[in-house]
């Protein structure tokens, strides 16, 4: 079916406080040499202790309206990607809602993990052209330094904090989305997980803490092994060819992943955006403010075909080809 949805605006927002290598030295058995040499890190954002996904999700909204002086009172769906929400329920898309004060909406929440934000995308776009929706908010919020065990040196240097936002919208006419392409290995979802109320996975026990546990040798396995698949599937929908696409936006897992992730997919490094060295691995948040990044920077311009492909825990994946179609701020 072909898409009658487009992205029409972008916002985002990170935290005020930084933590770098140097921090994480004095915290960790660690040095900064290692982090940079092994992720690509030098500094992640960390929320307060009074900042949750909700406070950054309003935040990041609030930044896309002051950007593109957009209305969002008569959004009709709000959906918002976050591992990470405040509670259980009610979930954050509500909390927008009140927020914003959005009378007539839907408002649910998803979670595809560091997927999240394609995911999701995928799902707007779904709403808009089957005609059950015409301006749907998404966002993508994440606090991954509230489950992140600053004991585990494996792990605690990797995440970090924020939110996006955009607006999807009804285009009949120029509509943006090309392609997508999804799959879904649950299999290897004891690689990497956080507990609730079940503290076993296919019959094995689990770390109960509640705390983010990942076997990332395992992911990094999986990953390099299937995005570049991945990729090929995505392209061969779009009836394109790797240099077709302007810019390649993957999640921002880890810099030495994504490198390999380029090598198997033929896909250069210097055609790639990635949010990993100052914001860590913002899960869901890593490919928009990657995106934010390149828009910011002058890379990312109107008419540009880009790629976006998110990848995390489930283990869960998702690409989707866009043609960006934002009007410049």
């Amino acid at each position: 079916m072909q898409s009658k949805a487009k992205i029409t605006a972008l916002g985002s927002y990170v935290p005020e406080k930084r933590l770098t290598n140097e921090d994480l030295e004095n915290m960790v058995d660690t040095n900064n040499e290692w982090i940079i040499q092994r992720t690509g890190m030098k500094e992640r954002r960390i929320a307060a202790e009074n900042e949750f996904s909700s406070t950054l999700a309003l935040k990041a909204v609030d930044n896309l309206i002051k950007r593109y002086k957009k209305d969002v009172s008569d959004v009709d769906c709000i959906i918002v990607a976050t591992s990470t929400p405040d509670y259980t329920f009610p979930n954050v898309a509500s909390q927008i809602q009140k927020h914003f004060q959005i009378k007539q909406t839907g408002a649910i929440d998803l979670n595809a993990a560091c997927a999240g934000f394609t995911y999701g995308l995928h799902v707007a776009n779904g709403l808009i052209t089957s005609g059950l929706h015409r301006k749907i908010l998404f966002v993508a919020a994440e606090t991954m330094s509230k489950i992140t065990d600053y004991t585990d040196r494996t792990t605690c240097i990797l995440f970090g904090d924020g939110a996006a936002a955009v607006l999807v919208e009804r285009d009949d006419e120029m509509p943006g989305f090309i392609a997508s392409h999804m799959g879904t290995y649950g299999e290897g979802g004891n690689h990497v997980y956080s507990t609730n109320l079940s503290t076993t996975m296919q019959g094995q026990p689990l770390n109960p803490s509640g705390m983010l546990v990942q076997n990332g040798r395992e992911v990094y396995k999986w990953a390099s092994r299937t995005l570049p698949l991945g990729i090929n599937e995505l392209l061969n929908k779009a009836g394109l060819k790797k240099d077709d696409i302007d810019w390649f936006i993957p999640h921002s897992a880890n810099l030495r992943m994504i490198e390999s992730i380029c090598e198997k997919s033929e896909i250069s490094l210097e055609k790639t955006l990635t949010s990993v060295e100052y914001l860590g691995n913002t899960s869901s948040v890593s490919i928009p403010l990657a995106m934010q990044i390149g828009i910011d920077e002058g890379k990312i311009k109107r008419g540009d075909t880009l790629l976006a492909y998110g990848f995390g825990g489930g283990l869960t994946h998702a690409g989707v080809i866009l043609k960006w179609d934002v009007e410049d701020v």
